[in-house]
């Protein structure tokens, strides 16, 4: 049994420890105390015993971490808990220094107790422990969304109640009297002067975001009058719907965060598609796709009244059995026999000025011919250190992907990697641990490359890979070819947006 691990000084002093047995303070600092002393320097052991425990220690610079544990628990189980614990410090710590250790004490007890539960080690890695110990809340989010909102509705009352004082405060010059009170500050003129500095440092610094006040102020302004109740509610909706995007994982969302980046401002017609894919892929490192889901849909947008009884031509190229399953206002069977969207009713018309998905797709696959980009990582293990090649290899070559960001997690507290040889360019974020491979595109042209590069660590370490892209062609060849108005079948012209996104995609 584990009984305990702490980060203590050279004499023995506890900056962190964390006990997983019942155990009171003056016993695990007189055990600490006592490690020092029965230290043999002479020796090359990792560990030393008493009557009653072991100590299994690994100095860190000027401190040492230390478990101590009974005498007929597994030594060899204890030194690889022991390495775990070293590596979770520089993860935490930016410097193995007792200020920092005290400064970070609370995310090291969270991590150990993620190692180690009732003085038993759990089957734990450090990518793991670093995605237990985030802690999101999806309570907390909508709490700061919900307190966010209460503050721009005190600013605008704030700025409504100045704007009322100022024009009182106008309309007494104008008509010779005296400005009126802003009470309990005494004089009227000192009074208004205040009201005055307050009004023009609110106004001044507003500015940027408020449009020009008209030249003759007439009573308050609504140009002003941003608490709106119902724009309040709709700023809240929104913060809500960008809360649950949050929460996916930071893949997707860099993807999203991509495709606003690359997007360019579309030319949108009177009738407007969107078309977006979304796919979630898990592979194994050694080959063999776990599971594959893609998701698509076709959203109508339509902004001028003439055009909303329409129809869309769909065509349908794809051969790897996409499931397609239309809106239910939509006629199923004159889209299976003509391939054509339009409404049961045809007198009705689609909504105007919002977002109608009208075809939506779904392919789940364990087929391997239908990764569109494979990633193939291998660590081999030289020495104190491992070398790494990781290659990609665009299968689907109709495709062209921008943006590709290739995460590879690399060992904490072992410095940076080096690279050998490499197809595009890298950036190392020591802070999170991660090596990034970014390419700008592939394509059919450039469909495959390498990656080469050494660090210290084991092949478990390099795992799992995330990958990440944006692309302006859809996987499913699914496209609108043509739109026709119901009446009379004459053309309408139209414009399309395809996105091909990344929800998860991973090596593990």
């Amino acid at each position: 049994v584990l009984l305990a691990a702490a980060v203590c000084t050279k004499a023995g002093k506890a900056i962190v420890s964390r006990q997983f047995v019942e155990m009171t303070r003056t016993r695990i600092e007189g055990l600490l105390a006592a490690f020092p002393k029965l230290m043999n320097t002479g020796k090359q052991h990792t560990f030393v015993e008493t009557e009653s425990v072991r100590y299994v220690y690994q100095p860190m610079e000027k401190l040492y971490m230390v478990l101590i544990t009974t005498k007929n628990s597994n030594i060899l189980e204890d030194l690889e808990t022991l390495r775990l614990f070293s590596r979770v410090i520089p993860e935490y710590c930016r410097a193995l220094e007792e200020n920092e250790i005290s400064e970070h004490c609370f995310d090291l007890i969270f991590a150990f107790d993620e190692i180690v539960a009732l003085g038993y080690r759990e089957n734990v890695n450090l990518a793991q422990i670093r995605t237990f110990t985030e802690m999101e809340s999806h309570e907390e989010k909508v709490f700061r969304a919900v307190r966010e909102t209460q503050e721009r509705e005190a600013k605008a009352e704030m700025r409504r109640k100045a704007k009322e004082l100022q024009q009182a405060r106008r309309d007494a010059e104008r008509h010779g009297k005296k400005a009126p009170g802003f009470g309990g500050f005494g004089s009227s003129a000192v009074s208004g002067g205040v009201t005055a500095m307050i009004t023009e440092t609110i106004i001044e610094t507003e500015k940027p975001k408020v449009a020009p006040a008209p030249a003759r102020p007439s009573g308050p302004s609504k140009a002003l009058k941003l608490g709106a109740k119902g724009k309040e509610v709709d700023n809240f909706v929104d913060k809500l719907k960008s809360e649950g995007e949050n929460i996916m994982t930071s893949v997707g969302k860099r993807s999203a965060e991509a495709a606003k980046v690359l997007t360019p401002p579309i030319n949108m017609e009177s009738v407007h598609m969107k078309i977006e894919e979304k796919i979630s892929l898990t592979c194994g490192r050694d080959g063999g796709l776990q599971n594959m889901e893609l998701h698509g849909m076709i959203m109508l947008h339509i902004s001028d009244e003439k055009f909303a009884r329409i129809r869309l031509h769909v065509e349908n190229e794809d051969k790897r059995g996409v499931q397609l399953q239309t809106h239910p206002n939509v006629d199923k069977k004159l889209f299976t026999t003509d391939s054509q969207i339009g409404l049961k009713n045809p007198e009705k018309s689609f909504p105007i000025n919002s977002d109608v998905g009208v075809l939506k797709w779904r392919l789940q696959t364990t087929e391997e011919s239908f990764i569109p980009l494979t990633i193939n990582c291998w660590p081999s293990e030289s020495g104190n250190s491992c070398d790494v090649n990781i290659e990609y290899e665009l299968q689907e070559e109709s495709l062209e992907l921008n943006d590709v960001i290739i995460t590879i997690p690399l060992p904490s507290g072992v410095g940076a990697p080096v690279i050998g040889e490499i197809d595009g360019e890298y950036r190392h974020d020591s802070r999170r641990n991660l090596l990034e491979w970014c390419l700008p595109v592939i394509d059919a042209k450039n469909k495959s490359g390498s990656l080469e590069f050494s660090i210290a660590g084991q092949p478990n370490d390099f795992f799992p890979v995330h990958v990440s892209f944006i692309s302006k062609k859809n996987y499913c060849n699914i496209q609108v070819t043509k739109v026709t108005q119901v009446d009379g079948n004459s053309p309408v012209r139209f414009s399309t947006e395809t996105t091909f996104l990344v929800d998860k995609y991973e090596i593990l």
